[in-house]
C-alpha cells in the first residue's frame, strides 16, 4: 500500500456546526490535506487559540477554514480581529471561507478581504480538496 504524505502540517476548522466540522474533518483526512486538524466551534475560540499561540510558530495553522455565519464572533468579526495579529500569523495562515451563505453581498465583502484566498460553498468535497492543493 502506498502511503500518502499529508500536504499541510496544521490546519484549523472554524464553524459552530458540529456536523459540518465532522464531515469537513473526514473529507480533509481522506484527502490527506493535513497532519493535524484543529477544530474550533466559534470565531471567539479560534481567535483565543491564535492569541495563545502567537509566539509558537509550530502551532499556527497554515490554512484556516472559516464559516461566515456564527453566533457572537462571526466570520466578519474574525477577519477584523485577525488583522490585528502579528505578521508572523497573518503571512503564514491562509484563510478559506467555507460557508453555506449564498448572499452575494456577504460573499463579495468577504472575498475582498486581503487574507481570504478562496470561497467554497459547503459542504467541502474531495474535488474541493484536490483543487485547494494546487491553490495553497
Amino acid at each position: 500500500m502506498i502511503e500518502v504524505k499529508p500536504y499541510k502540517k496544521l490546519i484549523m476548522l472554524v464553524d459552530d456546526n458540529e456536523t459540518d466540522n465532522f464531515i469537513h474533518r473526514r473529507v480533509l483526512e481522506m484527502g490527506h490535506f493535513s497532519e493535524e486538524i484543529i477544530v474550533k466551534n466559534s470565531g471567539k475560540s479560534a481567535l483565543e487559540y491564535l492569541e495563545a499561540n502567537k509566539n509558537n510558530p509550530d502551532r499556527i495553522p497554515e490554512v484556516i477554514f472559516l464559516d461566515i455565519n456564527m453566533p457572537i464572533v462571526d466570520g466578519f468579526v474574525f477577519l477584523f480581529e485577525f488583522e490585528s495579529f502579528p505578521d508572523s500569523i497573518k503571512d503564514n495562515s491562509k484563510i478559506i471561507v467555507l460557508s453555506s451563505s449564498d448572499n452575494k453581498k456577504d460573499i463579495d465583502r468577504i472575498v475582498d478581504n486581503d487574507h481570504v484566498i478562496h470561497f467554497i460553498t459547503k459542504p467541502l468535497s474531495e474535488d474541493s480538496v484536490t483543487e485547494l492543493r494546487e491553490m495553497v
